[in-house]
């Protein structure tokens, strides 16, 4: 098996299509981000409600306008989204032979680059918006006023049940072109790069060497025009080191984000108390009576440590035996112990019994 998926990758380095782990790993990228924001954004929010509460409640407009700009931008400069740009793989237009493929930096046609866009960045947004529609259902169905026989309540109970199976056939529809695409019989590994056109491809030495060298065409014209192009491509440099730490410092601080979330959950905290928790003691040995030694008496109503019927009945938390409340607070300020047991007793772990008689 393992000599096959080499055989896989290594076919796809000759042909210069990618692997199927860069194209899955392309994909991954952007789903990775928006929860990572979302969950950032949430925090956010709940922090200072009535700073960040606005962002939070539009953030799926807010985030596919920013990620629109994104695309649009790469696919014009690169011919290639943001997550393949950062995996070195172009969009190729159908069609296109090998030597009359269009340079990276040329971008892509309007209508590749505007279906592009479409499938990027729209069918995402619609995707996200119907399961939050699915959730709200599922909700009302389970605390819904309606009555069982309204119209709505029938319709959406109708489409809850059909959704299951359209979801299953959606994502189908993914995972064939995408068994093909690894046993090297489709070109692509999704259906939307077919309906937009274009199929993947890795960045050749060309196109690498015409997306860095671009920003300094012309700049041998005139001196004023070099220092500029100089100038420029030091502040890009600067904007893309900045870029990079403040991505890398936001993955680092959603996940801290995350762990402490998860650290104070309520769930976690019960399986921490319940690891930490000091185990239950066993039931104290009962010794023979004699006089010399607090024990217990026979009869229920004696203290066991004055022997007489008690007075202001007080049960120790560590042990629940129950005595006067003078003689067991003298016993454990000077002892800090229980009398009958032993186990480590302080002040606080005496509560006074108030019977109805009393």
């Amino acid at each position: 098996m393992a000599e096959h998926g080499a055989h896989i990758t290594v076919a796809s380095v000759v042909d210069d299509q990618p692997s199927i782990f860069e194209v899955v790993a392309q994909d991954s990228l952007m789903t990775a981000v928006r929860p990572a924001l979302q969950h950032l954004v949430k925090v956010l929010a709940e922090s200072h409600p009535a700073h960040y509460g606005f962002f939070w409640r539009w953030f799926d407009e807010i985030f596919t306008f920013l990620d629109l700009l994104l695309q649009q931008h790469y696919l014009s400069k690169t011919s290639a989204s943001f997550s393949e740009n950062f995996y070195g793989l172009k969009r190729i237009v159908m069609g296109d032979t090998h030597k009359l493929q269009r340079l990276a930096s040329a971008g892509l046609p309007k209508q590749q680059l505007w279906k592009s866009i479409l499938f990027l960045v729209l069918i995402p947004y619609l995707k996200v918006k119907l399961e939050k529609l699915v959730s709200s259902l599922k909700e009302e169905d389970q605390y819904s006023i309606h009555p069982p026989s309204s119209h709505w309540k029938r319709f959406y109970r109708a489409f809850l049940a059909v959704y299951p199976f359209v979801n299953m056939a959606w994502e189908g529809w993914f995972l064939i072109p995408q068994l093909r695409y690894i046993l090297g019989k489709a070109q692509h590994h999704s259906p939307l790069l077919r309906l937009a056109g274009v199929r993947l491809g890795r960045l050749t030495l060309q196109d690498i060497q015409d997306l860095e060298h671009k920003p300094a065409e012309g700049s041998t014209k005139q001196l004023s025009a070099s220092v500029s192009e100089k100038i420029k491509s030091v502040l890009k440099k600067a904007m893309g080191g900045v870029a990079l730490s403040l991505s890398t410092g936001l993955s680092v601080g959603v996940f801290f984000l995350q762990f402490l979330e998860w650290w104070y959950s309520s769930e976690n905290q019960e399986t921490i108390k319940s690891l930490t928790a000091l185990p239950i003691p066993p039931p104290p040995i009962h010794l023979d009576y004699n006089s010399d030694s607090p024990l217990l008496p026979k009869m229920k109503t004696v203290c066991p440590l004055c022997r007489k019927t008690r007075v202001n009945d007080t049960v120790l938390a560590t042990s629940g035996y129950v005595f006067c409340y003078r003689c067991v607070f003298n016993y454990v300020r000077s002892h800090q112990a229980c009398p009958i047991t032993g186990y480590p007793t302080e002040v606080q772990h005496l509560i006074k019994l108030y019977s109805p008689e009393n």
